[in-house]
Order: structure tokens, then C-alpha cells, then sequence
């Protein structure tokens, strides 16, 4: 007989983006997870992949980070918030996927421990809605600044809901603020 899972995986509309969420063991004390197994996610997701680089960012409350890809060394990422929320977002740019064009949003937060998969091929960012949070995510396969590109946040062809607040626009650097438009930006 064998262990029950210490994950939970949920689907999303887009078929192998994942919601992880690890069992979270608490007493009067606090509490415990294991934030990452690879063991156990390799059971729970069917995933057989290698993380090489763990990332980690602070961020004040309505910047957006995003829609950030790269066209080689292509990463796939798990990511999780461990200090306050933020509104995750993936966006499907994989041409012969059957939900290309499509996007997803997930908050993620210290409080739900949930994470998310983000397979290679799609575009991530995230909105922070607390004060402040953190911000981790394990990638597999390295930075490469040559390759990157950023797909604009606020595209209507996309139509992603963010969570801003009626006359709040979201704080951004140069570099995310100049983000390609839908039909501009390179896919895969």
C-alpha cells in the first residue's frame, strides 16, 4: 500500500497548468510543509523535471511583474508566495496548444501555500495585493536575458481580469511597462 500524496494537484482551464497545494501539518505551535519533494511531485503531478535555479523577489503592493517569457532556455516554473499574496497569471503562447491564447490567474499566498506549475511555452507574471510580499519560484533552466520577452500586461486581446482597484494602475518598471502586444510578440 502505498503513502497518501502530500500534494494536492488541481487543473486549470489550461490543461498543464497546475495548482499544487502540500499538506499542512499544524498544532498550537505553528505549523510545517514540506514546500518541495521532488519525489513527491513527480508522483502527484506525472512531471519528471529538474529545477536548476530558485528565484526570490520582494515586491510593495500593486506592482506588476510580467507577462515575462524567453524564447530559449525556455523555463518552466513553480512558484509560491511566502509572505503576503499576489495574483499569479500564466498566459498560453504555445501556437499548436489547444488553449493557445489563453490565460490563467491563481492567488497564490503565505496563508493558502498553494503553488503553481508553469510549464515552458507560456508567459507568468504576477500582481502583489497585500502590502508587501515574497515571491518564490524554482525554474528549469537558467536566466537567459538574451532570449527574454515580455507580452503587455493590459493587452485586450488577452483580457486578463487583474484584481487593481478602480483608478489604481499597477507599478511597473521600464522594461514590463513597454511589454509587446499580443499580435508583436514572438511565440512558440
Amino acid at each position: 500500500m502505498s503513502a497518501p500524496s502530500k500534494l494536492q494537484v488541481t487543473p486549470t482551464a489550461i490543461h498543464d497548468v497546475l495548482i499544487i497545494e502540500p499538506k499542512v501539518f499544524g498544532d498550537e505551535r505553528g505549523w510545517f510543509t514540506e514546500s518541495f519533494n521532488a519525489q513527491d511531485f513527480a508522483l502527484a503531478t506525472g512531471l519528471d523535471v529538474e529545477f536548476v535555479q530558485d528565484n526570490h523577489s520582494f515586491s510593495r503592493q500593486w506592482t506588476l511583474r510580467g507577462l515575462h517569457y524567453q524564447l530559449q532556455q525556455t523555463q518552466g516554473k513553480l512558484v509560491r508566495v511566502v509572505a503576503g499574496s499576489v495574483f499569479d497569471v500564466a498566459v498560453d503562447i504555445r501556437q499548436t496548444s489547444p488553449t493557445y491564447g489563453q490565460w490563467v490567474g491563481v492567488e497564490l499566498s503565505a496563508q493558502n501555500h498553494k503553488q503553481l506549475w508553469i510549464p515552458p511555452g507560456l508567459a507568468h507574471g504576477f500582481l502583489v495585493l497585500s502590502e508587501t510580499a515574497e515571491f518564490l519560484y524554482k525554474t528549469t533552466d537558467y536566466y537567459h536575458p538574451q532570449s527574454e520577452a515580455c507580452l503587455a500586461w493590459n493587452d485586450s486581446t488577452l483580457g486578463i481580469d487583474w484584481p487593481l482597484p478602480k483608478d489604481t494602475g499597477p507599478n511597473m518598471n521600464a522594461k514590463d511597462a513597454a511589454g509587446l502586444l499580443w499580435d508583436a510578440a514572438p511565440k512558440f
